[in-house]
């Protein structure tokens, strides 16, 4: 199988390529905008699946995600995001796209949800599309309460991935998302708020 990661972050495009080349016969082509994906959708190449990051160059929001499924041929289009809400992916999901693909989705995760896509299924993690209700907090998921409760104990990411069996570049994401939801200038900034509002127990 042949998948195509478009996203304009180097660190992220190459990380999830390497973690879809992982399993067995899969290629992987990588894009850092939405043009350049286009560009070899248009061409020769044939893909399986064409992943789309939200926030990149040319996507315009779901602009961007509708060209790409006018252009692909049937091929399945999903969105990658690290940021976007309950409602963008849900939208996403109306206009066409084959799954949405949260950035801090774990590495047998993310390759199961691909082979599920190429198989022509749609994907959509139901904890994330469902959502749960707002805490008067705004308290953190397990998964990033778990990365701060790393931070707090003054662990780095690859510290944290290690223990926690993700990908560097997924606490990476972890860290950012955390961060914006508590209104955190950085890392430090973050373990002092999660001792202020006794975050962790």
């Amino acid at each position: 199988m042949r998948f195509l990661v478009a996203d304009d972050h180097d660190l992220v495009r190459e990380s999830i390529g390497a973690i879809l080349s992982s399993a067995e016969d899969i290629e992987i082509q990588l894009a850092a905008s939405l043009e350049e994906a286009i560009g070899l959708v248009g061409g020769s190449d044939r893909f399986d699946v064409i992943f789309l990051d939200y926030d990149m160059p040319g996507m315009n929001g779901l602009e961007g995600l509708r060209q790409m499924i006018g252009v692909a041929n049937g091929v399945p289009v999903a969105l990658l995001s690290g940021v976007a809400s309950q409602d963008v992916a849900k939208r996403a999901l109306q206009v066409g796209a084959a799954g949405f693909i949260p950035k801090t989705l774990s590495t047998q995760s993310l390759i199961r949800a691909a082979n599920f896509m190429a198989a022509g299924e749609v994907f959509a993690p139901t904890d994330f599309i469902i959502g749960t209700p707002e805490e008067p907090d705004n308290l953190l998921s397990k998964r990033e309460t778990e990365v701060l409760r790393g931070i707090c104990e003054g662990k780095s990411n690859k510290e944290i991935a290690r223990d926690l069996d993700l990908q560097e570049v997924t606490v990476k994401l972890h860290v950012k998302t955390l961060s914006r939801k508590l209104d955190a200038r950085n890392r430090t900034h973050a373990a002092m708020i999660a001792r202020d509002r006794a975050l962790l127990g």
